[in-house]
């Protein structure tokens, strides 16, 4: 039966680079697939692009190309990736520029867009979700808006030769189940093998975190080698069952309490998982531990994808103003309520009203609240406040009366961090399937 190989060489924007790299020298892949995009990442690309045209792709794409792009045109190894984020033909020149400076000539990059659609957000003036009126009622400055493509225009993209995809907003698991269709030659109405990839895409798409990352507890769920974490590989067959493991020898671990967690990472319903490409049902997953570090998934599903994708809107909403303190020693808890006290005051008397506020001791209550945190008291404490502010003048403010507490505050005092940052908010809204599609171009260095 017919085999296919897929790494998953990222699993979100800053995701380290090694791994990707052991994938392709030690891996025996036949995909490597970065997946770097979180909900407002496109809106940060936005703002990136206004500034330059020239950017608004993920950062670390040269670096991680430069890394990757050799081994895999040695190895026949097909690169997938979102990287493109707001500006995909960017980032394919960058790719055939970097290949030319390589000395890697016929690198075919196939670029794949069709996901941006704020000119038909705001000609449709569609509704978006939380605010719960028309995108021309809501008040908002509106700085990006991103349907969720299926794999359609990736499949295309690798129909059409290409050593590397790069595509801006696209769903995680349409990623990881192009491949699959493209290699067994599955139909797009395949809603049984369809949802059964799309389950593996999910089992992929956070990177590490099936291979152990964000599951060690020490003590209770052991996991070796954290620092050189190896990266999840899903040996697929064309029926759509499949092993997932890692390189061997790399850190990390692949059970099935490592897939399980994965499995309900980040999804709302496991019987009716919403995907532009399938609904996928995850309800009859089962795993099965075959040796040291593979697990055998099988038992997805899916029924019909619907007629509308999600759009990511991505809008201006203020600025975050911060500023830190810490305390240490005896008495330190009281000495931080104190300072927190006195910058509540302080906001009172100088009449700021900041739209939102929170006030915090890290190590206390920051997390969880107070009434979660009734135990002994730590020996060091750090006092934060945060506000969410209209302008970055206000913003700055709030790390401003934090600093003060230095000499007009609790004894003790050190460390402070003050910092502002923009807030690129999200909402989203549904998009008739009908009023866009992926269109793909190529791009390609010298023969």
């Amino acid at each position: 039966m017919k085999k296919i190989r897929i790494g998953s060489g990222a699993g979100y924007a800053g995701d380290r680079i090694e791994p990707a790299v052991e994938l392709a020298q030690k891996g025996d892949i036949d995909y490597l697939v970065f997946e770097c995009l979180a909900e407002r990442t496109i809106a940060i690309g936005q703002k990136q692009k206004q500034q330059d045209p020239a950017r608004g792709y993920n950062e670390l794409l040269e670096d991680r190309m430069r890394a990757v792009l050799p081994l895999c045109r040695e190895k026949g190894i097909t690169i997938i990736t979102n990287m493109g984020s707001a500006n995909p033909r960017a980032a394919g020149e960058a790719v055939i520029a970097l290949a030319r400076e390589l000395g890697l000539p016929g690198v075919k990059v196939a670029v794949v867009t069709g996901d941006d659609v704020y000119a038909t957000l705001i000609k449709e003036d569609l509704t978006l979700d939380e605010a719960g009126v028309p995108v021309s009622q809501s008040g908002k400055n509106i700085l990006s808006a991103n349907a969720y493509l299926g794999a359609e225009g990736l499949v295309q993209a690798l129909a059409g030769g290409a050593n590397v995809v790069i595509a801006g907003r696209v769903a995680d698991p349409s990623l990881f189940l192009s491949p699959m269709i493209h290699a067994f030659n599955w139909a797009f109405d395949d809603w049984e093998r369809l949802g059964k990839g799309t389950c593996i895409g999910h089992l992929l798409e956070c990177g590490g975190q099936v291979t152990g990352g964000y599951y060690a507890d020490p003590g209770y769920k052991d996991v070796q080698g954290l620092a050189r974490l190896g990266f999840p590989i899903a040996e697929v067959t064309e029926r759509g069952d499949a092993v997932i493991t890692k390189v061997a020898g790399s850190g990390g671990r692949v059970c099935v309490d490592t897939c399980k967690e994965q499995l309900m990472y980040e999804i709302h319903r496991p019987d009716r998982y919403l995907t532009p490409d399938v609904v996928a049902d995850f309800s009859g997953v089962t795993f099965t531990a075959h040796g040291d570090d593979a697990v055998a998934v099988a038992g997805a599903t899916g029924r019909p994808r619907t007629d509308t994708l999600k759009v990511s809107v991505g809008y201006q909403d203020g600025f975050i103003g911060e500023g830190e303190i810490a305390y240490a020693g005896p008495g330190a808890v009281a000495r931080g309520r104190l300072a927190l006290d006195i910058v509540r005051e302080r906001f009172e008397l100088c009449r700021f009203t900041p739209e939102e506020a929170r006030f915090d001791l890290i190590g206390i209550d920051a997390l969880h609240g107070a009434l979660r945190s009734r135990h002994g008291e730590p020996y060091e404490v750090r006092a934060r406040v945060a506000a969410r502010c209209l302008t970055r003048k206000q913003a700055v403010r709030v790390g401003n009366e934090v600093e003060t507490l230095y000499t007009n505050g609790p004894a003790g005092g050190g460390g402070v961090m003050k910092s502002v940052k923009e807030i690129l908010a999200m909402d989203s809204t549904l998009l008739p399937r009908k009023l866009t599609q992926a269109q793909v171009d190529y791009l390609e260095s010298a023969k």
